[in-house]
């Protein structure tokens, strides 16, 4: 007869902001909690390294310093396209931190307060049977859990696919570059905005001076252009302020990260019993920089729902509630930039209205979330802020 696989109370499957969040969370609520990771160390991943006031309220929350860890600030947002720049102050002030760094120092704090961290697992099935879940992990171990909290980010689970956004055509990139000295100094404090033919990206400073360039494209435009290599030089010959930033630059790896789909503007509409956080909850898209507070976000007030006795199904409500009008938003932005059309009315829309840069970071923001977060560090029930 097979033993029975081993028992855990709360899974957490994926060791990202969120996953690591939501561990964390449970931990100190004196839960017991495994979290899975299939990376064996600190690795980076697709992804714009932005640091909203709220993400580092959250981090603070946590234990994590990003100003400690070499984050760098970020104060202002300019936004490029073909010949024209315009820019603007950030309504708040952000930090910008890559995510090798980010993620370990989490799951480091995660370990501390008493979470099993389980490095260079792979889930290769999950499947439920009345109250209990059942994973089956790629090196052949088996384990069944009470509770399980999804976060392996942008990758579907095999058989727990989220469904297609509203905006599912477009690949990502990410690159990390040394820039000339002339360069670096005009690009600290900034987050530039570009714009291009069928997509657009940013690029910024992290830690160490080096400059993290995040991008989406359509994947026609990708065909047409062939692959990494003639998209980079379209855009250059296209984005005169980016070929300006590029030039003399040297990559720090031999080629970009990428991802597909990512499916922009996805809201989990069923819970299926998972709690779904980070990316698995809502994917909104990437110009806003949301995406890394609304990992974190999610994961408490998942975290906090749970501890308090609700269920899988209230807590997709409530972050759709809290979510559903910025990522409209946001993603109807989002289309429009990737068109000729949008292309070309940005920059003479914002020059004359100078503060719509400023009113769209604001908008796109999870509503109240300043308050949500004074109430999750008093203890005080997230849900009551809808």
């Amino acid at each position: 007869m097979s033993a029975l696989p081993a028992a855990v109370e709360n899974l957490v499957i994926g060791g990202g902001p969120a996953g690591a969040m939501a561990a964390m969370r449970l931990a100190e609520a004196g839960r017991s909690v495994t979290l899975i990771e299939k990376e064996h160390g600190p690795h980076d991943k697709v992804c714009g390294e932005f640091l909203s006031r709220e993400a580092v309220a959250y981090l603070h929350q946590a234990g994590v310093s990003p100003a400690h860890l070499g984050a760098a600030a970020i104060r202002m947002v300019r936004l490029a396209s073909g010949r024209r720049v315009v820019e603007t102050a950030l309504p708040f002030r952000a930090l910008s931190l890559s995510r090798r760094v980010l993620d370990a120092a989490l799951l480091e704090r995660a370990a501390s307060q008493g979470c099993d961290v389980k490095r260079g697992a792979c889930v290769a099935s999950l499947t439920r049977d009345d109250d209990t879940w059942f994973v089956h992990l790629g090196n052949g171990e088996k384990l069944r859990a009470r509770t399980v909290f999804l976060a392996c980010g942008k990758h579907d689970l095999h058989g727990w696919n989220r469904a297609g956004g509203v905006q599912g055509d477009l690949i990502g990139f990410k690159l990390h570059w040394r820039l000339m000295r002339s360069q670096t100094d005009a690009l600290r404090e900034a987050m530039e905005l570009f714009l291009f033919s069928g997509g657009y990206g940013g690029l910024s400073l992290i830690e160490e001076d080096r400059a993290n360039l995040c991008l989406v494209v359509r994947r026609a435009v990708l065909r047409v252009v062939g692959g990494w290599n003639g998209l980079l030089a379209a855009i250059a010959a296209e984005n005169r302020h980016l070929r300006q930033r590029l030039q003399g630059a040297e990559t720090t790896w031999a080629r970009p990260l990428a991802i597909s789909p990512i499916p922009y503007g996805y809201l989990a509409e069923r819970a299926g019993g998972l709690w779904r956080v980070g990316d698995q909850a809502a994917v909104i898209p990437s110009f806003t920089g949301d995406g890394m507070s609304i990992a974190l976000h999610s994961a408490a007030l998942a975290a906090q729902m749970y501890l308090s006795g609700k269920g899988t199904e209230e807590y997709s409500r409530t972050l759709r509630t809290q979510l559903g009008r910025p990522m409209r938003l946001a993603t109807w932005l989002s289309q429009a930039m990737v068109t000729a059309g949008g292309r070309r009315a940005a920059p003479p829309l914002l020059s004359l209205l100078p503060r719509a840069m400023q009113w769209i970071a604001a908008a796109t923001r999870i509503p109240d979330q300043a308050l949500l977060i004074r109430m999750a560090h008093h203890g005080t029930s997230l849900t009551s802020a809808e």
